[in-house]
């Protein structure tokens, strides 16, 4: 086992950096592992748990490295069903740009399939997730999935995802018109710079889920936003396009939480209401019952 030295001490969880097959080549990856089992007993070495989340960073495609989400994702091990969670890396737009980090993403999840074993888990349920550029890589891996015939998907989870290019959102809009937020749109627009530097890929559907007329026969989705997040009108207009069509979603916006850096997204996420409705939204997965039409599309609040 390697532990990285920047891990909050669990105790319970066991960490594993590893490589992973990429599109091109190997990528470095980190599994956490609770030590309990789904009766709350300890797991032997030969247990393996049904469910794998397949977890992407963020960084705006151009930085960001699987390091960042070492805290949440030991939390999100340790959850109730006790799922086994893999985090990725994938190559950045400053070494090749897009479809480069979206093929490595559909690669991780193929390798994940075909090395169930050295990951402790059964094969049964995969759930690809991540958080901004990542979770625009979650949503983009539902499609391709879909598209290529595989790997089946049990569920998606997207944090806070990057999904419009064009940036022309309303939540986008209203951070370019207030004092000292205007550096987070150009951050957002100078990584989608870095990311299509083809103009005509900001349309493409595996660049922009946003603009997909083909969002039939996805797996279920959670979509979480934040009350601050200049991201949240996209993320809550994917949700409803893709309850449109027909996909069980589950649309959350969380209360605003204090950053002490506008683009540390992570931390949102590592709070405790973001792990309440990964965790309801993975139990439902663990019941194989589909999610109620209540919780399917709950309204948002409004802007």
């Amino acid at each position: 086992m390697n532990t990285p030295s920047n891990v909050v001490d669990f105790p319970q969880v066991t960490v594993r950096n590893m490589q992973v097959g990429g599109a091109d080549g190997l990528l470095a990856a980190r599994l956490y592992t609770s030590a309990a089992g789904r009766d709350g007993k300890a797991a032997g070495k030969a247990a393996k748990v049904d469910t794998l989340v397949v977890f992407f960073h963020g960084g705006g495609f151009v930085a960001g490295s699987i390091d960042e989400g070492d805290v949440f994702l030991s939390h999100l091990s340790c959850g109730a069903i006790n799922q086994v969670v893999l985090s990725s890396s994938y190559t950045l737009a400053t070494v090749k740009p897009f479809p480069a980090a979206v093929e490595d993403a559909h690669a991780v999840l193929l390798w994940s399939k075909k090395n169930k074993t050295r990951l402790g888990w059964s094969g049964k349920r995969l759930v690809v997730a991540g958080i901004e550029a990542g979770a625009n890589l979650a949503a983009v891996c539902a499609l391709m999935s879909r598209d290529r015939g595989g790997p089946e998907l049990a569920g998606q989870i997207l944090i806070m995802p990057m999904l419009d290019p064009a940036l022309t959102t309303c939540s986008m809009r209203e951070v370019t018109a207030q004092d000292g937020m205007a550096e987070v749109a150009d951050t957002c627009a100078a990584s989608y710079r870095g990311y299509l530097p083809n103009p005509a890929d900001r349309t493409h559907p595996y660049a922009s889920p946003l603009q997909s007329s083909r969002l039939k026969n996805l797996p279920p989705a959670l979509v979480l936003s934040a009350e601050d997040d200049p991201l949240r009108d996209e993320a809550e207009q994917y949700a409803a396009k893709l309850s449109a069509n027909g996909v069980t979603t589950t649309v959350k916006r969380m209360a605003s939480a204090p950053l002490q850096d506008s683009g540390a997204r992570n931390e949102c996420a590592c709070k405790a209401a973001a792990l309440s409705e990964i965790g309801s939204f993975l139990a439902a997965l663990d019941r194989s019952h589909p999610l109620s039409e209540e919780t399917a599309m709950a309204p948002a609040p409004s802007s």
